[in-house]
């Protein structure tokens, strides 16, 4: 990304068309360096800001072994620019898989509409979080639901970069193949690349029509150095 160039304008220039075919038919796509390393650092660097709604321990909660942190409303300007920039490429991915599963549901246009679902259902807490592993971190298997109403799709952020600022740490999503074994895969996107990958499950053709494969994701022990990511989910929190 020039210096010249805005993140709306980087977003816009994507290869949507690519994105949302590889997105679609393998329920994520890793999109390369998105975000630049000045806004990677900046990020790492207001990590222990007073700027947050809620701070996890994870190995209190059992969720693995870490730390993350939720942002508040407002939201700094590069979260609500990438919530509201990148929604709309992808609904329609999400909507097409609503129709190939045979689900009565189609989600809005843009993100403040998708946002406007969530504070009616309650769902008002921000969900845009950043997390912190130090050797020995992982994140256990799961799913960002937060509530009945959810997006279909989320994204993640890589602010460090793989094997020079931290080894293992492996970003792993699953899949749960009825009457048959998980399949596992395993990324390892660089600085500033953005993952966008299911919520919860995809679509798959088989011989009699879609079926329903659900999909959790995690991170796999860091084995050293320091590892930052930031989460954006597109709906709101409970709690």
């Amino acid at each position: 990304m020039t210096p010249e160039q805005t993140l709306k304008d980087r977003i816009k220039n994507l290869r949507w068309d690519q994105i949302n075919k590889t997105l679609h038919d393998k329920g994520f796509a890793i999109v390369k360096q998105v975000l630049g390393e000045r806004c990677c650092d900046t990020l790492i660097s207001d990590y222990d800001a007073d700027a947050y709604r809620k701070t996890v321990n994870m190995e209190r909660y059992r969720f693995g072994y870490g730390e993350y942190k939720y942002y508040n409303y407002p939201l700094p300007a590069i979260i609500t620019d990438l919530r509201e920039s990148v929604y709309p490429y992808i609904v329609p991915v999400a909507n097409k898989w609503m129709n190939e599963l045979g689900i009565d549901k189609q989600f809005p246009g843009t993100h403040e509409e998708m946002k406007q679902l969530s504070h009616e259902a309650g769902q008002t807490k921000p969900t845009a979080l950043i997390l912190q592993y130090t050797a020995g971190g992982f994140n256990t298997l799961h799913q960002d639901l937060y509530g009945e109403v959810y997006f279909p799709i989320q994204m993640v952020f890589m602010l460090d970069q793989y094997n020079r600022d931290y080894t293992g740490g492996e970003f792993v999503i699953t899949e749960q193949i009825p009457r048959a074994q998980s399949k596992v895969n395993v990324l390892t996107p660089g600085m500033g690349d953005m993952v966008l990958f299911t919520t919860n499950f995809r679509p798959v053709k088989g011989s009699k029509g879609y079926y329903r494969v659900n999909m959790k994701h995690g991170v796999s022990p860091v084995h050293s150095g320091k590892r930052h990511s930031l989460g954006i989910i597109f709906h709101d929190a409970l709690s």
